[in-house]
């Protein structure tokens, strides 16, 4: 595909695996699932799960603006929890981060995710 281009940022963590933090085809970008990592250190947010998701969102955020639009500009978001005890919690972290109308969105439970996390986020842009 000759209009596809690699979204890359140091404002948001480095991949831990094969894979780009997103991928942009045409107005369409696919940001990979953001942990609570650090961006630079590499470090976990190890406060409780307000905390986690905000490093996460703040993560989602530096890629989508990588990719030349924000957060407002999502279509879908997709969210894994390892506990859904803290859907509240992250429902009030998401809407700091976005303006309505809010994005499609999909949240589950998970039995495990990356380096143990409680929370993983993805989405998808529209710019």
């Amino acid at each position: 595909m000759n209009n596809r281009a690699v979204i890359s940022t140091p404002d948001a963590p480095e991949a831990i695996g094969p894979y780009s933090q997103a991928v942009k085809v045409g107005n369409t970008v696919w940001l990979s699932g953001q942990i609570p990592l650090i961006p630079g250190s590499m470090e976990l947010v190890t406060g409780d799960i307000t905390e986690q998701a905000t490093q996460v969102f703040n993560n989602l955020a530096a890629v989508a603006a990588a990719a030349g639009g924000t957060l407002n500009n999502a279509v879908k978001i997709n969210i894994s929890l390892t506990n859904l005890e803290h859907f509240a919690a992250v429902n009030e972290v998401m809407a700091t981060f976005l303006q309505e109308p809010y994005p499609a969105r999909a949240c589950v439970q998970v039995a495990a995710l990356p380096k143990n996390v409680d929370i993983e986020v993805e989405a998808i842009l529209a710019i």
